[in-house]
C-alpha cells in the first residue's frame, strides 16, 4: 500500500488534505491526474446505471438537508460508531477496528460497547501507536455533521450534512412520481458527497470525512416482483460493472453475507462485495433489500402519505426498495491497487482504457527539431479533438515513456524523422511495450477502437 500512496501523491492523483498547513486527518485533495480518473469513474457508472436503463431516473439532492429527514431515518439517534481512546498517547479509533486488526480480523459487528469493552481488556490488545494498553470505556460517537444556518445558533437553525445520498431520493419519491411517468418497479439514482465524522487512521482514501457514493433505491411492489430474483438480478449487474466495464480481477473479489446482529433491523438481506484490498478484504459495495422502511418512516416523520396506488386493485401501499450503494472513491482506490504493477525497470498502472486519465500521449523524438514539435504538436491537436490527449516534450524519450507508465496511459506516440517521410508514428503499447508504425491518417481509429 504504501508504494501505491507514494506514487499516488508523485504523479498527481492524490494528496494530502490542506498539506501545508500540516494536514487534516482523513481529507485528500485529487490532483489533475486524478481528477480525471475520478471522473471517468463517475461518469462510467452513470452512463450504465441511468443512462443506458429505462426503469431508471437520476437525482441531485441538496447536500444539507432539514434536521427532520434524519431524525426521521433514524440517523440522529442510531448513526453512531463505537470510539475508544488511548490514555496514554490520545489516540482515538473506532473500537471495531482496533479489535478486528489486532484479532486477525475478528468479527465483531453488531456487539455491544460492554461486549467489546471485555474484548478489549482481555485481550489487553495494544494501542498501535503507542504500543501501550490503557483504554478509554467504549462509547458511541454520532457521525452526521452539524451545521447551522444562519447566523444566530440554535435548534431552529440545526441542520446536517448528509450522511449518505439516499434520504433524498426517499424525500424525493413523491415528487418524481408525480413529474414524470415512472411506473413500478423502477429506481432513483443519485451520485455525489456525503459526510461523516469517521473516526479512522489510514488507508489513504478508503474511508474518508467527504466521500462519494453512487447510490441506486429501486422501488417495487412485493407482491407484484420477487424481490429475491430483482436481488439477484442486481448482483449480476454489479458484478459486470466491476469486472467487464472496470476490468478489475475476479480473484480480487468475493461476495459476502451480513449476519443477523451486523445486517440493519429493517433488511431482509444484505450483501457486500467486497474487494482484496493490501490491507485486505473491505467492502466496496452494498445490496440491500430494505423492505419499505424508508418510506414508512419519512411518511410518518412528515405526516405526508407517500403510497402509490396500483392501477389494477386501487390499493394503496408503500413500495419495498432494494438499494445498491457502492463509494466511488473505493472504486478509485480499487482500480490503483488492482493496475499497479512492478517489473525489473519500471512501474506502471495497468487501467482499464477506458478510465485511463489521458487515452495516448503524443511526443516529439527531439524537443530541439522544430520541425518533429511542429507535427508532433498538429497530430496532438487533432487528436485532442476527440480524446483525453497529453502533449510531452521534456527530457529523453525513456523518461517520458516511464511517466506516462506511472499514470496509466494506454499508448504513447512518437513522432520522429521516419514521420516527416512517410506520415507514419511508433505507436507504444503500455502493457506490452511493443511498438509499431500506424499511419497519421489512421491513427484516431487505431486509438479509439483499442479504447
Amino acid at each position: 500500500m504504501q508504494n501505491i500512496t507514494a506514487l499516488a501523491k508523485r504523479r498527481g492523483f492524490i494528496y494530502p488534505g490542506s498539506e501545508i498547513y500540516g494536514g487534516l486527518a482523513n481529507t485528500y485533495d485529487y490532483g489533475p491526474v486524478g481528477a480525471e480518473l475520478l471522473r471517468n469513474i463517475r461518469n462510467l457508472w452513470w452512463e450504465v446505471f441511468v443512462q443506458r436503463r429505462d426503469d431508471i431516473v437520476g437525482l441531485e439532492a441538496s447536500i444539507i438537508s432539514h434536521q427532520e429527514i434524519w431524525k426521521a431515518s433514524g440517523h440522529t439517534s442510531g448513526f453512531a460508531d463505537a470510539q475508544v481512546d488511548c490514555k496514554n498517547c490520545k489516540l482515538r479509533m473506532r473500537a471495531d477496528h482496533l479489535i478486528e486488526e489486532s484479532l486477525d480480523d475478528k468479527n465483531v459487528e453488531g456487539l455491544t460497547t460492554d461486549e467489546l469493552d471485555d474484548i478489549i481488556s482481555e485481550n489487553k490488545i495494544k494501542c498501535p501507536n503507542c504500543g501501550k494498553s490503557d483504554w478509554t470505556k467504549v462509547r458511541k460517537f454520532n457521525l452526521l455533521f452539524p451545521v447551522n444556518l444562519g447566523i444566530i445558533e440554535g435548534d431552529q437553525s440545526l441542520a446536517y450534512l448528509r450522511g449518505e445520498t439516499a434520504q433524498g431520493m426517499f424525500v424525493n419519491f413523491k415528487n418524481i412520481l408525480e413529474s414524470t411517468r415512472v411506473k413500478l418497479p423502477f429506481g432513483i439514482a443519485q451520485l455525489g458527497k456525503s459526510f461523516r465524522n469517521e473516526i479512522t487512521p489510514g488507508n489513504s482514501v478508503f474511508r474518508t470525512l467527504e466521500f462519494e457514493q453512487g447510490e441506486i433505491e429501486y422501488f417495487f411492489d412485493p407482491n407484484e416482483s420477487n424481490w429475491e430474483e430483482l436481488f439477484e438480478a442486481w448482483k449480476k449487474s454489479i458484478w459486470s460493472f466491476i469486472t467487464e466495464k472496470i476490468g478489475i480481477n475476479k480473484d480480487n473479489l468475493r461476495w459476502r453475507e451480513h449476519g443477523e446482529k451486523e445486517r440493519s433491523f429493517y433488511s431482509k438481506k444484505t450483501e457486500d462485495l467486497e474487494y482484496n484490498f493490501p490491507f485486505g478484504f473491505k467492502e466496496l459495495w452494498g445490496l440491500a433489500y430494505r423492505t419499505d422502511y424508508d418510506l414508512s418512516q419519512h411518511e410518518k416523520g412528515s405526516g405526508k402519505e407517500l403510497k402509490i396506488i396500483n392501477s389494477q386493485t386501487n390499493e394503496k401501499k408503500l413500495p419495498h426498495v432494494i438499494e445498491p450503494a457502492v463509494g466511488i472513491n473505493r472504486i478509485f482506490l480499487m482500480v490503483l491497487c488492482d493496475a499497479y504493477r512492478e517489473e525489473e525497470n519500471r512501474v506502471y498502472l495497468q487501467i482499464n482504457p477506458k478510465l485511463a486519465p489521458f487515452k495516448a500521449a503524443v511526443f516529439p523524438l527531439l524537443s530541439n527539431k522544430p520541425e518533429l514539435v511542429d507535427k508532433a504538436t498538429k497530430i496532438y491537436k487533432d487528436l485532442r479533438s476527440d480524446l483525453m490527449v497529453a502533449f510531452d516534450d521534456r527530457g529523453n524519450i525513456g523518461k517520458r515513456y516511464l511517466y506516462q507508465d506511472e499514470i496509466g496511459t494506454p499508448f504513447c506516440i512518437t513522432v520522429d524523422f521516419d514521420t516527416l517521410q512517410n506520415d507514419s508514428v511508433t505507436v507504444r503499447d503500455r502493457d506490452t511495450m511493443k511498438q509499431e508504425r500506424v499511419k497519421i491518417s489512421e491513427l484516431k481509429k487505431f486509438l479509439i477502437e483499442r479504447i
